[in-house]
């Protein structure tokens, strides 16, 4: 179906024809509409266009009220002329509930794909190979996981790059002490193995690390050889290379494990790691060199910008290639800007990596320009965030001190959930009691929801307190408090019958009504700025006040005992568009909605 126009689009559109009507000296003036606590929305542009045009706003204002269409209730119910010259507008009820009427016959809610889709490539959930995953990779996975639903939503074609850290030196160690003890790797890679497999293989690939650790730091002659095995790996020798797979593909049943605890997909055509570049490092030194981008500076091939120095003043340059031969991050990180961009086509390149990292990817995208990789219609953005801190405000970590692992928080998250679950459940009539199974399937459901939304309601750039508590509260702005509204209008809605309840725009509605029906329309308009921005945080703010003022409605309209059988079908028809809303927002998000909890 197509599209369907916003209510504060329409009324934007009617306002614009009636300031040309009356001012046609005006132009196209914006009439900068705006949703308004005093009446559905307030019109500011005549105050602008007063300055500009030496005029009274009052009297603008009260000019364009009169080149409206007389009599148009059906849209506008009611314009007035306030303060200075502001237009105070109030729509009709039956606009809004044939608005809503319209979306609520789209399978997409009536929001409309972007007008020019292009492509984007995300670079996003960048663990590191043979190391366990912690708090620190929690941002980038659900984040990134929720920018790739959302773009796609908006007709974007997404395509996924997991960045992960499969190359350098730390893989002589490994791959000599493997070479030397056969039978420490035993565990048989399998990506259908199961979580208890995922942590079996990061349980492997830690004892071996710790244990080639131990040996490089204490032999010497076992040091010298795991510095010629990383030749032999950077040069492709077959049986280094054979070794340094399976610890690739080790860790990868780990990783999947992980992601499938967050209930994220992830695919092996999108993990290009680091050495998914090794053979274009050379080329790109080459190129930059060439065209002088970069040139060469005690040893080192380096790129210099007017604007980065150190604290003593002198340059800090962006080293691609060290004065050993050895190629650095900025070397990987620009061949990966080259093969996203002349190879999958993007138009948009899309990092979701910690804000400490800022500097660095500001000079490779600025290198990348003056390269030209980056051209006329290409951009690139860091979705810059920042750090999970305990909650006394500090870098989150363990009492002892160590980095929090992820998968112990997912656990306890989930545990704490259940709790929740079970005490809620223990309220409930018999007949509508969950089973253990559902119990343990929605702890999971809310317990990763939590963490997600704890996240993503926190603008990316902002550091947040990661505090369990009140991530699983039933109260407040958190993802259970979403689950729950949902889930009591399901019940509703079962109680009601299976029919998808019609809607009648001849019934009056209430405030709450009008508030929540308003508020349902702005999704689509939310959606088009969130993927804009790429700023998640806003649709969560739209879904909480979207189940707040669904609360009040509860709370203020009843809906099975309203006083006409017409009413009772328009506030059910309101109950089923704030579901699936709800529903599809939050699954843009990356988080379930349970039908019972």
């Amino acid at each position: 179906m197509a599209s369907v126009p916003s209510l504060a689009s329409t009324v934007q559109q009617r306002l614009a024809d009636a300031l040309s009507a009356a001012l046609p000296e005006a132009g196209s003036a914006d009439p900068l509409l705006r949703r308004s606590d005093r009446a559905d929305f307030q019109a500011n542009g005549i105050l602008a266009l007063a300055k500009k045009l030496k005029g009274n706003p009052r009297e603008l204002a009260t000019k364009v009220v009169e080149a409206l269409p007389a009599g148009d209730d059906a849209l506008l119910k009611d314009v007035e002329v306030s303060g200075p010259g502001f237009l105070n507008i109030t729509v009709g009820d039956r606009a809004i509930t044939e608005t809503l009427a319209a979306r609520a016959a789209d399978e997409r809610l009536g929001v409309p794909y972007a007008a020019k889709p292009g492509t984007t490539v995300i670079d996003y959930a960048q663990p590191n190979v043979a190391k366990e995953m912690h708090v620190g990779h929690l941002r980038s996975a659900v984040i990134g996981d929720a920018m790739v639903r959302i773009l796609e939503f908006a007709g974007e074609k997404v395509v996924r790059r997991h960045h992960i850290g499969d190359w350098g030196t730390q893989f002589g160690m490994l791959i000599q002490y493997l070479i030397e003890h056969p039978h420490e790797l035993d565990h048989k890679a399998d990506a259908g193995d199961t979580e208890a497999s995922g942590e079996e293989a990061m349980s492997n690939l830690n004892r071996l690390y710790k244990a080639s650790r131990a040996l490089f730091d204490a032999d010497e002659e076992f040091k010298a050889r795991s510095r010629d095995r990383v030749v032999l790996l950077q040069s492709g020798d077959d049986e280094t290379l054979k070794m340094w797979q399976r610890f690739v593909d080790e860790s990868k049943i780990y990783f999947y494990s992980v992601f499938d605890k967050l209930d994220m997909e992830i695919n092996d055509p999108d993990v290009v790691g680091e050495s998914g570049y090794n053979d274009m490092l050379d080329e790109t030194c080459r190129l930059l060199e060439e065209s002088g981008v970069a040139v060469r500076s005690e040893g080192a091939l380096c790129v210099f910008f007017d604007d980065v120095k150190g604290p003593d003043g002198k340059p800090v340059p962006l080293i691609v290639r060290k004065s050993n031969g050895g190629y650095g991050y900025a070397a990987t990180d620009l061949s990966a800007i080259r093969d996203r961009v002349q190879n999958l086509g993007a138009n948009t390149l899309l990092y979701v990596v910690d804000a400490r990292q800022s500097l660095h990817f500001k000079m490779v995208f600025e290198t990348a320009r003056r390269a030209g990789w980056l051209g006329d219609g290409v951009k690139a953005v860091q979705l810059a965030f920042g750090t999970v801190l305990g909650k006394d405000g500090k870098p989150f970590k363990t009492r002892e001190g160590e980095t929090v692992r992820l998968v112990d928080l997912l656990d306890e998250a989930i545990e704490r959930a259940s709790d929740v679950v079970r005490e809620k459940n223990a309220g409930l009539p018999e007949a509508e009691r969950l089973t253990e199974d559902e119990i343990a399937e929605r702890g999971a459901q809310v317990g990763i929801g939590a963490i997600k939304y704890a996240d993503l309601s926190t603008s990316a750039s902002r550091d947040y307190k990661f505090d369990l508590d009140q991530m699983v509260s039933l109260n407040g702005d958190t993802s259970v408090y979403l689950q729950y509204a949902y889930a009591r209008n399901r019940s509703i809605l079962r109680k009601s019958g299976d029919a998808r309840p019609v809607a009648h725009p001849e019934v009056e509605l209430a405030p709450a009504e009008r508030a929540l029906g308003l508020h349902l329309d702005q999704f689509g308009e939310t959606l088009a700025e969130v993927a804009e921005s790429y700023e998640p945080h806003k649709l969560a703010a739209y879904l909480y006040q979207l189940a707040s003022l669904y609360t009040t409605f509860f709370a203020e309209c009843p809906v099975l005992k309203a006083p006409t059988p017409e009413q009772v079908e328009n506030r059910l028809f309101l109950c089923d568009l704030t579901a699936r809303t709800l529903s599809q927002g939050m699954a843009l998000l990356g988080i379930r909605t349970p039908e019972r909890l």
